[in-house]
């Protein structure tokens, strides 16, 4: 009989809740997302819940929605991800500790490096969350005035994957000999200067930090288009799906465990995290009570803000109560854009109730009990829709508190989550190898 498979669980703090009425909620902490001490707690109590990750998501500018509807928003500051995540690796031991670093509007170099430096300072806990900027306003704050083509990103994204790892492999695992009776602090053949001359970018490297404890980071991707896919599996150790419905989960979860394994891949090394936003009540009734008081704390002019971005055009021009007309392509998010017309198709929806949604938060939920939500996560788990979720809180402290105190011993009760951490490393947590160094494994092949 195989062995029974286990739930993985990331916390996806966006910097503390995706839902837009998260902030307003009653007992919410509206200042959680730039108060380092709220954060520290927060952390430590996922830490207690035993999850494998902390995910932090990053925005390079303002979100690209009207003042009216922006001045509405809690995520419009939030510490850098590089600068809070080791301050939050220094007071916990065993969380991963998953950062966003955009490939379009950073260089490789200075990526590498801060994660590099991530997986030191937490001892093997870092995850590099690979993301190709979407917002068009970012490449103002970066010295252009037009932001890249959706193709262009993503090929930038895959050379800029390929130096990054690259300059992780600068030194062998023994390079550091450290022999203070000799005086020799490293050997300089076990270096390697990476000297990468590529269509969109040129590094000579070497990094100037010892090689990961991890080997590499964790490898985090999260597109749904078709370059996003294949980016996925070409590259991803873990993927940040958008959710839908189960069967549309078992479609994604196949096609890109199926692409990575043509690409030579253990689909194994590969795990799927849908995101879900979860709300626990002591009855489904409850918890759907709860829903409902969130989602009326969204104003329009705020929903239709964040419908304007899925779409990337102006949705305030629309007739609020009228179906949703022809959007053309743009150069948004394809994958988000795709979802939010579907939706509206599917479900019949007017412009005004597809705001509404996507206001809050449109992506998959699960509401129910701890019962509930646990067969839920149990059914997509079995059924391979998922190896796991990122979820993500509707308000905090109290509704991640919910899901550490009620749903994960639930969890636990059914053997489908860990009961204590087995390792120390994020690599660890997922049951991920350790990648051999690219450039001493073939130079020792060569030897041979």
């Amino acid at each position: 009989m195989p062995a029974q498979r286990c739930l993985h669980l990331g916390a996806f703090m966006r910097p503390v809740s995706i839902h837009t009425g998260a902030w307003r909620y009653p007992g919410a902490w509206p200042d959680a997302n730039f108060s380092f001490p709220r954060l520290k707690h927060l952390i430590q109590r996922l830490e207690a819940g035993k999850f494998d990750a902390f995910f932090m998501a990053d925005h390079l500018a303002l979100l690209n929605m009207p003042i009216e509807a922006l001045r509405r928003s809690h995520t419009v500051t939030s510490f850098d991800p590089l600068t809070l995540l080791p301050a939050l690796a220094a007071v916990t031991d065993r969380i991963g500790l998953i950062a966003t670093a955009s490939t379009t509007y950073n260089d490789p170099y200075h990526v590498a490096r801060k994660f590099a430096s991530l997986d030191h300072i937490s001892n093997g806990r870092a995850g590099w969350n690979v993301v190709t900027t979407a917002n068009p306003d970012a490449a103002l704050n970066f010295g252009q005035d037009e932001h890249m083509a959706h193709g262009e990103r993503y090929k930038r994204a895959r050379e800029f994957y390929d130096v990054v790892t690259g300059l992780w492999d600068s030194f062998a695992d023994d390079a550091f000999i450290r022999d203070a009776e000799s005086g020799i602090f490293w050997d300089p053949s076990r270096m390697h200067v990476l000297n990468h001359e590529g269509p969109e970018l040129k590094v000579r490297g070497p990094l100037n930090v010892a090689r990961p404890v991890q080997g590499w980071p964790l490898i985090v991707q999260a597109g749904a288009s078709e370059a996003g896919r294949q980016l996925a599996a070409e590259t991803a150790e873990m993927v940040f799906a958008a959710g839908g419905p189960i069967a549309d989960a078992r479609a994604f979860y196949a096609d890109v465990k199926g692409r990575a394994a043509a690409f030579g891949r253990n689909p194994d090394h590969i795990k799927i995290l849908p995101g879900a936003l979860v709300v626990v009540g002591t009855t489904v009734e409850e918890a759907r009570e709860k829903r409902a008081l969130l989602d009326s704390l969204v104003h329009y002019e705020s929903a239709i803000g964040s419908l304007s971005i899925a779409l990337g055009v102006d949705a305030r021009a629309f007739d609020p109560d009228a179906p949703l007309p022809d959007i053309p392509d743009t150069e948004a998010s394809k994958s988000g854009r795709e979802r939010a017309i579907a939706l509206a198709r599917r479900e019949k929806l007017t412009v005004r109730q597809l705001a509404q949604r996507l206001g809050g938060y449109g992506g998959a939920a699960i509401v129910g009990t701890p019962a509930t939500i646990a067969d839920e996560m149990q059914e997509w788990l079995e059924t391979r829709a998922c190896d796991g979720f990122n979820v993500m809180f509707p308000y905090v402290p109290g509704g991640l508190e919910d899901f550490v105190t009620q749903v994960v011993p639930e969890l636990q009760r059914r053997g489908i989550f860990r009961t204590e951490y087995e390792g120390t490393t994020l690599r660890e947590h997922l049951g991920l190898p350790r990648p051999e160094n690219r450039f001493f494994r073939l130079a020792a092949r060569a030897a041979e």
